[in-house]
């Protein structure tokens, strides 16, 4: 470790706003830079999102999760939009990560941390700063907090003002979860308010209810003997997003009374991208601050000499429940690039929880034009992730993915098959291919029996 690993993060030189003096990759090019401060000042007066309370239970699970006590599901939309802040759309995905928990919770006999992928998931890090179409070139969609999807120079302007609609829409989202969750909506005894439409009709359906039948019966057992038992009447559930724009970040960064050092209250959980997670970075530079805990996307370019000193940076004293690394390297890759990451963390006794992401390294396109990720791909990424954990002496903690409680058709696979013809019906996504509601269950299935086959 180095010099300072003994020093609280906060006191080494770090301050809500020294990400500015890095530099900082795939932020939005605004015309107006006063109108930029302007509505960050006004961003830093409005409340916050999330408490520092609740920022401290999640890495207290997340430090048990990383000794096998709980099992992390982390999931929502790649990208969410304004319009989609609806009731619906809200309580359906709420729904299917409630049911993929259910689904892994009877299956690893172990309490399963719920985090949803969304409250804050409006940006996205895109590839190119431009977009170029019948000869006209117009800056990139970057979510809809930076600017529109509508290829107009107007919609692409990054427009300041998002921001403080982002954080609206936000609220809205949490609001309505927390609304959900106290009211009972996820009250384990009755897990079939949870169905959505498709469950009479889905090749899983009978599984699914036998599943359902059982957890009921064992509920009802355990209190003719133990009398209610109110922790099944709700659960707790957590927020998460990539912490991609730091103007945004900085503004709901905030000190809090009866604690050092400084929170990010825009969510629970950020993450940094793998786009953006250079350890000289501005990024790396804001998250080694903050007590929030924080994930790292790795991908298959990543070699142990680059990981180490980035785990050095973000988690100097070990802590327990800080680190999150959430490996996305693709099916093809995962076998050569995952071992060596794993031996390195290992052999440096370096505390992390490890996590899978399956679905960002299996994208590509298809003949009509369309984004799309096989479900085949995605699960043997899963597949071959705990057996490669196990081969290590390690344990895969959780699962990163990207899905939605809507009736899509955006990847290809899955219990009914969904072929590329099929992309047309139902493509609904802005920007990633996302898991439909009946594809996520099937992949919380599969993950039971691959954990219990095959990894402790």
């Amino acid at each position: 470790m180095n010099a300072n690993a003994s020093m609280p993060v906060e006191s080494a030189n770090w301050t809500p706003g020294s990400w500015q003096q890095r530099t900082a990759l795939q932020q939005p090019l605004y015309e107006n830079s006063e109108e930029l401060a302007r509505t960050t000042t006004h961003l830093a007066q409005l409340p916050p999102l999330v408490t520092s309370w609740e920022v401290l239970a999640l890495k207290q699970a997340l430090a048990e999760a990383q000794e096998g006590q709980r099992f992390l599901l982390q999931g929502g939309d790649c990208a969410e939009s304004f319009a989609d802040c609806t009731s619906p759309i809200i309580s359906n995905r709420l729904k299917v990560l409630l049911q993929m928990s259910l689904v892994l919770v009877h299956g690893l006999k172990k309490p399963v941390l719920r985090v949803g992928r969304f409250a804050g998931q409006y940006a996205k890090p895109r590839s190119a700063d431009t977009e170029t179409r019948d000869g006209v070139t117009l800056p990139s969609f970057r979510g809809d907090v930076v600017n529109g999807p509508a290829f107009t120079p107007e919609a692409r302007r990054a427009d300041p003002q998002r921001l403080i609609q982002a954080h609206a829409h936000s609220a809205l989202t949490m609001n309505f979860v927390r609304a959900l969750i106290d009211g009972g909506f996820a009250d384990l005894h009755h897990p079939e308010y949870w169905d959505l439409a498709w469950v009479e009709h889905s090749p899983l359906a009978a599984e699914y209810r036998r599943m359902v039948a059982g957890i009921g019966d064992s509920l009802r057992f355990m209190e003719t003997l133990a009398g209610p038992i109110a922790g099944f009447t709700r659960v707790d559930f957590f927020t998460s997003h990539e912490a991609l724009l730091l103007h945004y970040e900085e503004a709901l960064t905030r000190q809090v009374p009866r604690h050092r050092g400084w929170f990010n209250l825009s969510t629970h959980f950020p993450w940094i991208g793998m786009r953006t997670a250079a350890l000289d970075g501005a990024h790396v530079e804001y998250f080694r601050g903050i007590r929030n805990p924080i994930a790292v996307k790795v991908g298959p370019s990543v070699k142990p000499d680059q990981l180490l000193p980035l785990i050095e940076a973000l988690n100097p004293q070990d802590e327990p429940g800080r680190l999150t690394l959430i490996h996305r390297m693709g099916n093809s890759q995962i076998g050569t690039a995952l071992p060596p990451l794993l031996e390195a963390v290992k052999r440096e006794g370096r505390r992390v929880l490890w996590v899978a992401d399956p679905m960002h390294g299996n994208t590509e396109s298809t003949s009509n034009g369309y984004k799309t990720r096989r479900f085949d791909n995605i699960r043997g990424e899963l597949d071959q992730a705990f057996d490669i954990h196990a081969a290590a002496g390690t344990r895969l903690g959780g699962v990163h993915l990207e899905l939605t409680g809507e009736d899509v058709t955006e990847c290809m696979g899955g219990a009914r098959d969904l072929s590329e013809a099929d992309l047309d019906r139902a493509y609904k996504s802005m920007v990633d291919p996302r898991l439909n509601y009946e594809q996520s269950l099937e992949l919380a299935m599969l993950i039971v029996r691959k954990s219990v086959g095959g990894q402790g």
